[in-house]
């Protein structure tokens, strides 16, 4: 699929637009002054292969944790900021590597102007945070009602704020938890402005339900080349917002990383727990960075032939299992309760 065309920008050490890599990031769920908490999580974040990581500030003391967060770990962190634009400006002053501001909330151009004046003067990339729920008055009382076509006249209006001061490291983007209305803005948008993207269906839910939303939202978005970084905003754990990120852009052939698990959904013919053996299988090789594509099949319908494109893979019958390479088989006979351990095996002497 081809990319949209943006104009690149750099956060940190990570490029991003311009035919860069789409970017993953999450966001902080600690309490920002549990300094302990947050940088537990920030590492847990970066492990797992986030790549920017948003925080929320919610005082202008709270800007005070940068620094420190700055010198204990290396991925670039962006201060999320509503409501009181002096909050921008100090965490800029602290040497945040970006910020996200969301007009809407502060809602006055005058200290918008005043974020974008130190952005330019402290060289620092800001995110136009556009949200359908918190579009600004002066948008909401043209239009009469929150939606796609507001968001996008909001944007607009804000990056050319930024670019009247002299300022155009942004990145922009434009969410509501409604698929159909970040899709259209996004769409909209993405004609009018080369500014790279930050896509997302906000407030999408719970792991799983929330999973789903912003697949088939985003899915959309980045089959028809929108988008530059992406989050997946889930209601738990910023781990599965990660992971599932990297899931979707594997499943569109955008980012290639870790183990994609074929699986049969098992029916009467199965002899075997082949929903245990994946969960744990899927649990043990979580860490693993390079591609691969490993198949579990429950019989002898779905493997080896139907998982022929697979590197790696077990079939099960009846009392044993096989294991196979590229579709031929390469071992008969393995017990079934050992075949789990030996495709484990096998799998990390590939990627060793």
């Amino acid at each position: 699929m081809k990319r949209r065309k943006t104009k690149k920008i750099k956060v940190g050490n990570v490029f991003i637009g311009g035919g860069s890599p789409i970017v993953v990031q999450s966001m902080l769920k600690t309490d920002p002054e549990n300094l302990q908490l947050t940088l537990n999580q920030l590492k847990e974040l970066k492990n797992a292969g986030c790549e920017l990581v948003r925080i929320a500030l919610p005082y202008e003391d709270t800007c005070k944790v940068i620094p420190f967060l700055k010198k204990e770990i290396d991925i670039p962190i962006i201060g999320d900021i509503h409501f009181n634009h002096k909050i921008a400006i100090e965490a800029m002053k602290r040497g945040i590597d970006a910020i996200r501001i969301n007009p809407g909330t502060i809602n006055d151009a005058r200290k918008v102007k005043e974020v974008a004046q130190i952005a330019r003067d402290t060289k620092t990339p800001v995110r136009i945070g556009i949200n359908i729920g918190s579009i600004e008055k002066r948008v909401l009382k043209k239009n009469g009602k929150p939606d796609a076509n507001s968001m996008v006249e909001s944007a607009l209006y804000y990056t050319k704020l930024f670019e009247d001061v002299g300022w155009t490291e942004l990145k922009v983007s434009l969410k509501a938890s409604d698929i159909v209305q970040t899709v259209d803005a996004y769409r909209k948008f993405s004609k009018k402005s080369d500014y790279p993207l930050h896509i997302g269906i906000t407030e999408a839910g719970p792991i799983f339900s929330g999973s789903i939303k912003s697949s088939i939202g985003l899915g959309i978005l980045l089959y028809e080349g929108i988008g530059d970084t992406i989050r997946v905003s889930l209601t738990g754990n910023p781990l599965y917002e990660v992971i599932a990120a990297y899931h979707i852009l594997r499943d569109l052939g955008l980012r290639k990383r870790g183990v994609n698990i074929i699986s049969c959904p098992t029916c009467g013919r199965c002899k075997v727990n082949i929903t245990e053996i994946v969960t744990e299988l899927e649990k043990e090789i979580s860490n693993i960075e390079q591609y691969l594509d490993v198949a579990v099949m429950g019989c002898e319908v779905n493997g080896p032939g139907e998982a022929k494109e697979a590197d790696i893979g077990i079939a099960f019958g009846a009392n044993k299992a096989v294991l196979f390479y590229k579709g031929k088989v390469v071992k008969k006979g393995i017990p079934k309760e050992m075949a789990k351990d030996l495709l484990k095996e096998e799998i990390h002497n590939i990627v060793s």
